[in-house]
């Protein structure tokens, strides 16, 4: 894997001069992100920190997760060491700006406006959309339902404005996905929105008898992971789009949903028969 890695480095010079016509996007790149791994043998990854199954605290104090998994095997494939960064809703996009985090794999719906801002690499990882979780004594069956009435959220979350500017819902938002949930166990809304495959995660783990996610799914969106803006079209982006296409491409992504207790994606098995390798017996 090291190979692999040094002979990627060595073809980001070959292919900057060599590209260099091509346009912009080629001319412009300077692998910094790339050869800084390289350098201190270490990729730094942000990860989500508060959203269970996909990233989050375990009893050890360890960050471990789905994409914590896939941070490791980036980290492998390349042959460097792995640093794992909790990531918020709030400020995964800052900590790739800033550079505190090399690489960005935390549950990032993938929206236009996003792109400006961070590089995220094709072709999309997973999916969800938006839906809430809810005491089954309230009966909810539709989203008219939350018009004026207390739903919390989390801060950054783009599920929040779509419920509040559809059907009238007062969002409560919360830094972390972990203070909403008990708000809503307080009774200070009613619902929790969020995203249905954390949802469905939550409520398969048996901590939530007496809710349930009683509506139908909208806004099904795409989920991206993104290295530096600048690099999206250099080493590291051409990298990363590799590996997320293997993981499709094999369905390792179902095999780690099945160890970490997530509902079936039928995002990923359409994915799987998408890329499949049409000569492969």
């Amino acid at each position: 894997m090291r190979k692999i890695a040094n002979l990627l480095t060595s073809a980001a010079v070959i292919c900057s001069t060599a590209l260099g016509g091509l346009g912009p996007a080629y001319a412009a790149c300077t692998n910094d992100t790339w050869g800084k791994i390289k350098e201190r043998g270490k990729i730094v990854v942000g990860v989500k920190s508060d959203a269970k199954p996909w990233g989050f605290i375990d009893t050890n104090g360890k960050l471990v997760g789905m994409e914590a998994d896939m941070a490791k095997e980036v980290a492998d494939t390349i042959g460097v060491e792995l640093e794992l960064v909790g990531v918020q809703s709030s400020n995964r996009m800052q900590f790739l700006e800033q550079g505190k985090i090399d690489l960005m794999i935390a549950t990032m719906s993938d929206r236009k406006d996003r792109r400006d801002i961070v590089g995220v690499v094709l072709p999309n990882y997973y999916t969800s959309g938006t839906n809430i979780m809810a005491p089954k004594a309230l009966r909810i069956k539709e989203w008219s339902q939350l018009k004026d009435k207390p739903v919390c959220g989390l801060q950054g979350s783009f599920h929040n404005k779509a419920t509040e500017e559809r059907y009238g819902a007062k969002i409560i938002a919360f830094d972390n996905n972990a203070a909403a949930k008990q708000a809503l166990r307080d009774k200070k809304c009613m619902a929790w929105v969020f995203d249905d495959s954390s949802i469905a995660a939550d409520l398969a783990l048996g901590e939530y008898a007496d809710y349930e996610m009683p509506l139908k799914t909208e806004n099904d969106n795409p989920w991206a992971l993104a290295v530096p803006l600048a690099e999206r079209e250099c080493v590291f982006g051409r990298f990363m789009s590799g590996m997320q296409f293997n993981w499709l491409q094999s369905g390792h992504l179902s095999e780690l949903e099945k160890k970490w207790g997530i509902q079936e994606s039928a995002f990923l098995k359409t994915q799987q028969d998408r890329f499949k390798d049409w000569l492969a017996k």
